[in-house]
Formats: C-alpha cells, sequence, structure tokens
C-alpha cells in the first residue's frame, strides 16, 4: 500500500468517527471534569500559634472538590488536606483520570474507584481524595433530585442542629482558657470541646462554664493503655461529657475497650479511622460510647451507613468533621437526618473568611438545615476561584 492510498483509506475512517461522535454525545450526567481546590484559611484563636504535625498552625487546611457534568452542572465536595501540593497531584494524575467520562449516578463509580486504587492505601490523602468526590457526588444527586440533601440521607428529623464549641489547643493556660471558654459561652454555645490533656486545663474551663456544661475534651491520642487510666481519673472530678481519642495507638481496639469499661467516663473515637471497618469493629464490640466519622476522610457514604448501623446498637454515632466547607454541610444533613440527636463541632476562632457566613451561618451555637436543593449552598465566589489556596 503507497502512502497515497494509505492517505485515501485513511478519510474515510476519520469522517464517520466525527458522525459517530455527534451521533452520540456524552450523556449529561457523565463526568467532565473534576478539580481540586486547596483551601487554606487563615486563622487567630486569641493565642499564639499552636503546633500542628510539630510546626506552627495559622491557617486551617482542607480542600475544595469540584465536580462538573456534561450538562454544565456543579457539585462540590470537600476532603481533609494536610499538604495541598499532595492532594492535588493525587486528583490530577490519579482520580480525575479515572472518574472522567463516567456517569455520577453510576452506584458503582466510587467503589470501582477505590478498588483501583486500594494499593496506594486503605488510609491517608487518597482515601481522603474519594471522600471529597464522594460528598461531591451526594451533592450532585440531590440538586439533581431538586431536594435537600437529607431527604436523601432519611429525611429530617429536626430543623436546627446545635453546635459546640471547639477550641485549639491552649497548652493548659488556665487564663486563656478561661477568657476563651466565657466567650463562647456569650456567644451563645452551650457545649465546648478542649483539645488538651491535663486535669488541671479541665479544671479551668469547667470553672468558667460553670457545672451542667457539657465538655469534652479531645486528647488526639495522649496516653498509652497504661497512663490512661490515671489520667482519666484525675479529669472525671471536673465532669467531662466524654474523652476523646484517648489512647496511642489508636487502632488498639482491645485496648480501647478495656478502658471504656473501667474508666467510667464515656470514650468517642473515630477521627483516626481508615474506613467505616475500623469503626463497625467498635460499635459492634461496644468498645466506646461514640464513634465519629469524618466525612472528609471517609466519605458521606461511610458516615450514612455507620450513622445506620449504631443506631441498631448502644453505641451513638456522632459525625464530625473540624473544617468549614463542603464537609461541614454534608455532616450537617446527616446529624439532621439521624434518629439520634448529637451536636455538631464547629472550630472556634477568627477566620479571614468564614464559609457560607451568609448563606448557612452558625446563630448563637445553632445551625438551621438548608432547604435548597443540594448541600444547601455552594463556597463563595473566593473559595471557588482559589483565593484562599495559598
Amino acid at each position: 500500500m503507497t502512502i497515497s492510498s494509505i492517505a485515501t483509506h485513511n478519510k474515510p475512517f476519520r469522517h464517520d468517527y466525527r458522525e459517530k461522535k455527534s451521533r452520540h454525545p456524552m450523556p449529561a450526567n457523565d463526568i467532565a471534569a473534576l478539580t481540586c481546590i486547596p483551601m487554606r484559611l487563615p486563622f487567630h484563636h486569641w493565642a499564639p500559634p499552636p503546633l500542628f504535625a510539630g510546626r506552627p498552625r495559622d491557617k486551617i487546611d482542607s480542600a475544595l472538590v469540584r465536580l462538573e457534568t456534561v450538562d454544565g452542572t456543579v457539585a462540590w465536595g470537600e476532603s481533609s488536606c494536610v499538604e495541598p501540593r499532595a492532594l492535588t497531584a493525587i486528583f490530577e494524575t490519579l482520580i480525575a483520570p479515572l472518574a472522567r467520562g463516567r456517569d455520577a449516578g453510576d452506584e458503582t463509580l466510587l467503589p470501582d474507584m477505590q478498588r483501583t486504587l486500594h494499593n496506594l492505601g486503605r488510609s491517608g490523602p487518597v482515601v481522603h481524595a474519594l471522600a471529597g468526590l464522594d460528598i461531591a457526588l451526594w451533592d450532585l444527586r440531590a440538586k439533581r433530585e431538586g431536594v435537600p440533601l437529607y431527604r436523601l440521607l432519611g429525611g429530617k428529623k429536626r430543623d436546627r442542629v446545635r453546635a459546640y464549641a471547639s477550641l485549639l489547643q491552649y497548652y493548659g493556660d488556665g487564663a486563656r482558657l478561661d477568657q476563651v471558654v466565657s466567650q463562647a459561652l456569650r456567644e451563645g454555645y452551650t457545649e465546648i470541646k478542649l483539645h488538651e490533656r491535663t486535669a488541671g486545663a479541665l479544671s479551668a474551663a469547667r470553672h468558667a462554664a460553670g457545672p451542667g456544661v457539657p465538655i469534652m475534651v479531645d486528647t488526639n491520642c495522649a496516653w498509652t493503655p497504661d497512663t490512661a487510666p490515671a489520667a482519666i481519673a484525675e479529669m472525671a472530678p471536673y465532669e467531662p461529657f466524654w474523652i476523646e481519642e484517648p489512647l496511642w495507638p489508636p487502632e488498639d481496639d482491645r485496648a480501647l475497650a478495656q478502658l471504656s469499661r473501667s474508666c467510667g467516663i464515656p470514650l468517642a473515637v473515630g477521627e483516626n479511622a481508615g474506613s467505616r471497618y475500623d469503626l463497625e469493629r467498635i460499635i459492634d464490640g461496644n468498645a466506646a460510647r461514640y464513634v465519629q466519622p469524618s466525612v472528609i476522610k471517609m466519605g458521606l457514604t461511610a458516615a450514612l451507613h455507620l450513622s445506620r448501623r449504631s443506631a441498631e446498637s448502644q453505641v451513638v454515632c456522632a459525625p464530625q468533621v473540624a473544617f468549614f466547607g463542603p464537609g461541614f454541610l454534608a455532616c450537617l444533613h446527616l446529624i439532621a437526618a439521624q434518629q439520634t440527636e448529637v451536636s455538631i463541632e464547629r472550630l472556634y476562632l477568627e477566620l479571614a473568611h468564614t464559609p457560607y457566613a451568609d448563606t448557612v451561618p452558625v446563630d448563637a451555637g445553632w445551625v438551621h438545615v438548608p432547604e435548597t436543593p443540594g448541600l444547601g449552598a455552594d463556597p463563595e465566589p473566593g473559595l471557588a476561584e482559589g483565593r484562599f489556596s495559598h
């Protein structure tokens, strides 16, 4: 075959391809684009920056996930993000190529991607990226159906959800704890969470709050199984509502169950779970009083599963997301839809920009459940355009 004949032979092929493409356009609900937009919100918490991963922390980091379908419909999710450059690369090289061209309504989409990527780890940034996609898929589905997200999660059980003021760490500084706890209570919050590790810190918060105010204590895996009982006993006189993430390593379920049975204070765990199966074991073994699935780490689908499973047990599901984007709204809808009433976490600090301040505000310690389709609000243009990415 000559070069001339090859050229002549190829022309009808190109023509047929164009005709086929025009006769069979991509369905409207296929995913056309999936992008990761880091969201780094500068904050002040009325004290020197706390340490996070060994470094001073002056920004709250997560990532918006923007999903767009062929017909131009846009939906939003949120992923936990410890390093914006890493998460952006994961989306660009792994998540988006697998998602593009797939039907966003296909129930096998996310399971297929989870299985395809499982060799890259069953926890960590890849899983967090998939969690953000999962939230966006829920937002899209609710928008398509023209209903608030809670309708797809079982229906609304309450019109508003109580928020608790979650303080960052003050390293046992009694004066600052007194100041910030008192300030939060004046603003209408009726529940407080500390990120502290000492009885002295809890004592200062209790003195500021007075009796009867629920005070949760997140120790961020402060103690070993040998040291935890004595540390919790020292806190007991100040009536912690729960002790959160008490043990290192957090995956030691047997030690957690033993501590839960012996310490006399409710325990809460979940932020360090790699998947829903980790928390299923906690529920089935009654190893803690509360499980706290993070929707921006394991996804809304997994959190919904755990919410329903815990309803059949003595364990309470208290979904959480200590951030401010679409994950917060997903968590809000889930709490509104589940039978057991729990409060939603709200980091208590001053942000350079507060997402949804006008559309879904926290008002005197309460958040009203939005009634517009999907999550209830889209990120403001400044966030969607990446102005807070650095």
